[in-house]
Parts: C-alpha cells; sequence; structure tokens
C-alpha cells in the first residue's frame, strides 16, 4: 500500500467483535484472567492495552520498522531509551536539538554518568573525529531537520559512521514524520517522535514514540517501557491513530503553507536569514531533496534588529498564535530564545545560532495566501 493509504489501514482492519471501523478505546487498567498467567494477551494496561497495540503496530508499519513503541510524551520516549545504556557510557550529539533533549541530556543523565559530546553533525569530518575520539560512543543522535535552525544532515552518511564504531544510530524525525522521510531505511536503529506534533496533528495530544529496526533492540525496549511506566492512556493513543489517518494529506498541506511563507520572508530587507529546506539557498537543499519526499512545515527566521524586531513582529501577528509546540493544523509562532530552548545557556545558544532575533514558525494548514499575508503584514510593523 502506499502512505496515504498505509496511515490508514496499517494495523487497523474493522474490529472482529463488532465491525468498528475505528479502534475502540480499551479504558480498562486490568484484564480478567482464566487462570494465574492464562490470559487473552493482555494482563495490565502499564503493559499492554488494546489501543496502544494498533497505536504501535501502525506506528512501525509507516516508519517501516520491526517494533513500535507508544510513551506518554516525547520526552518520556528519549528517557526511556536512555535506560538502555550503562552509566559511563557516551553519546554523541549534535549541536542543534530541541530544548528539552538538551535539558535531559546534559542537566539529568549527566549526574548519573552519562556523558555527551557536542558536534555540528552537517560537519561529517568533525563528526567522524569526535566519535574516534576517546571512549567509543553508545549512541549517536540526531534531529533532522534540525530545532529550531532546520538543518538537514546527510542519515545515511551518519549511520554507516555510527555503526563503524559500534553505536547506536538514533534519529529524532518529527519534523519529518515517515510522511516525507523514513530513517531506518537509511540505516538509523532507532526513530523517536514527539506525536503531540505532527503525528497527533490537533494540539489535544501529549505523546511520544520509539520505532525500532530490529526486533531483538525492540524488544528490549519494550521491557523498558514496562518497567519505566511511561505509557499513554488508551484515549490518547487513539487521538494519535485519528491523527495518522490524516498525515499525509496534511504534510502536504503544511508544506504548502511554509513554501509560502518562506518565500515571503525570503523578500524582506528586514530579514537576515529564512532557514527552510524547501528553498535552494538552504545549506542542505540538495541533502533534504535526496532523502525527504518533502520539506515539511516547520521554518525559522532571523530578522535584523533582534529582540526589538521580535516583540514587534510577534505583536502584529494575527493568524499565527504565540505559543510552544509545533505540527498542529493551526499556525503557531514560538521564539526559541525565551521559550522551547530557555533552558540552554546563552552563550551555548548563541554559539549555535540561536539569537535573540531568531523566531520559529509552524505553520498550519490554514489557506497559504493567508499565512503569507499575515507575515508580510507583520514585517511591516518592524
Amino acid at each position: 500500500m502506499r502512505f496515504d493509504t498505509k496511515a490508514i489501514h496499517a494495523a487497523q482492519p474493522p474490529d472482529p467483535l463488532t465491525g468498528a471501523v475505528n479502534v475502540p478505546i480499551y479504558l480498562s487498567s486490568t484484564f480478567a484472567q482464566s487462570a494465574p498467567n492464562r490470559n487473552k494477551g493482555y494482563v495490565y494496561s502499564r503493559s499492554a492495552n488494546p489501543t496502544r497495540t494498533v497505536l504501535e503496530s501502525a506506528l512501525a508499519e509507516l516508519e517501516e520498522g520491526a517494533v513500535g513503541l507508544a510513551f506518554s510524551s516525547g520526552l518520556g520516549a528519549l528517557a526511556t531509551l536512555l535506560e538502555s545504556f550503562p552509566s559511563g557510557a557516551r553519546v554523541v550529539a549534535d549541536t542543534d536539538l530541541y530544548g528539552g533533549t538538551w535539558r535531559l541530556l546534559d542537566h539529568h543523565r549527566r549526574m548519573f554518568g552519562l556523558r555527551t559530546d557536542y558536534v555540528d553533525f552537517t560537519d561529517l569530518a568533525a563528526v567522524r573525529a569526535a566519535a574516534g575520539t576517546g571512549p567509543a560512543p553508545s549512541l549517536v543522535y540526531a534531529e533532522s531537520p534540525t530545532n529550531p535552525l532546520l538543518r538537514v544532515v546527510d542519515l545515511a552518511a551518519l549511520a554507516k559512521l555510527a555503526h563503524g564504531r559500534r553505536a547506536t544510530f538514533v534519529v529524532d524525525n518529527t519534523f519529518a514524520t515517515p510522511a516525507l522521510q523514513r530513517p531506518l531505511t537509511l540505516g538509523a536503529d532507532v526513530v523517536l517522535h514527539s506525536t503531540t506534533k505532527y503525528l497527533g496533528g490537533h494540539s489535544d495530544v501529549i505523546g511520544g514514540a520509539l520505532v525500532v529496526r530490529r526486533k531483538p533492540l525492540g524488544e528490549r525496549l519494550r521491557w523498558l517501557q514496562n518497567a519505566v511506566g511511561a505509557v499513554p492512556s488508551p484515549f490518547d493513543s487513539f487521538l494519535v491513530l485519528r491523527g495518522l489517518h490524516t498525515l499525509g494529506v496534511r504534510m502536504r498541506a503544511h508544506g504548502a503553507s511554509a513554501h509560502a511563507v518562506a518565500e515571503t520572508l525570503a523578500h524582506s530587507r528586514k530579514v537576515a536569514r529564512v532557514l527552510y529546506p524547501g528553498l535552494a539557498t538552504h545549506p542542505q537543499h540538495r541533502i533534504a531533496a535526496r532523502q525527504m519526499s518533502g520539506y515539511g512545515g516547520m521554518l525559522s527566521v532571523e530578522l535584523r534588529g533582534g529582540m526589538p524586531a521580535v516583540r514587534k513582529f510577534l505583536r502584529r501577528l494575527r493568524v499565527f498564535t504565540l505559543a510552544e509546540s509545533l505540527g498542529g493544523v493551526e499556525s503557531l509562532v514560538d521564539h526559541p530564545a525565551t521559550m522551547t530552548h530557555a533552558s540552554v545557556p546563552r552563550s551555548e545558544r548563541e554559539a549555535h545560532g540561536v539569537t535573540d532575533g531568531l523566531v520559529r514558525l509552524s505553520c498550519g494548514i490554514e489557506d497559504p495566501d493567508d499565512l503569507a499575508e499575515d507575515v508580510a503584514n507583520a514585517l511591516r510593523g518592524v
């Protein structure tokens, strides 16, 4: 089946008991057993729940992986993944990461002996040097496109590099989604998602997921999923499943909106730079064209004038809503330096390009012309 068909039907046949075309929400914390340890596959909903099982199977099919695992948030998924590595393990990660990921790696897990070294993943020679210096890394961790600078990294090359050091290669695929990019087919071992974003798609659920290429690692992570317990409720699982049904259609609409907004911003003298992989001027545009089937709905823009210009720009927006998160049907705007990446020290943030003048836009599925006019009007006030 092609992607749009698979998004609706993968692991989701009509309910055999009632014929319901949508997956039932099994709001039960526990399940009857005919004798001790004799059951119908379900015992306790932390361990497994029928609604969650369908979501996990659908995610695995869409990402072309062996095992899918759903979690109560994207950070819950990452925290569980990190539990699979012992104290003293080393991570090599990109310098451009979601602020919550950086906080978990650098503030929390460092206290338990996890060492993280950061390097620009668009520079393969630098990644090779970092991975080859000191203890061998256990984990190579990437985002593509990255948050918030929309950098695109060569996933196949990074997978080869990581496997050469016997490291697990993990890709956060939240921005692209399997509708546009499938990292497991390019060599990644694990794909991570905040299902809160595009997979859910309606700004009404918090969730996360891991999809694993090989079954042995998937089953080890399934054991940890149960042991750690950061699992979604049956209703949250249902909401993400509902979002999957329209994922392909929505991602095409998000991409059309983002392209219109990026073109508008790129023609303004009040803009220092526009960061969108779909523009030919983007530094990694050719890599994006090779490993993605579309460029997504996210872009960032750096305004000339820093924070004063940002304040004026944000005040004049009418269609875009100032809020954290992304990937919903409505357009959102975020100021990374004071919102999603506020936990990153200023000196480190600015060294990597997250300046006070940077604004991140999540383009929804409104009419692209309305969104382009909204940013053009906001620029007039800067």
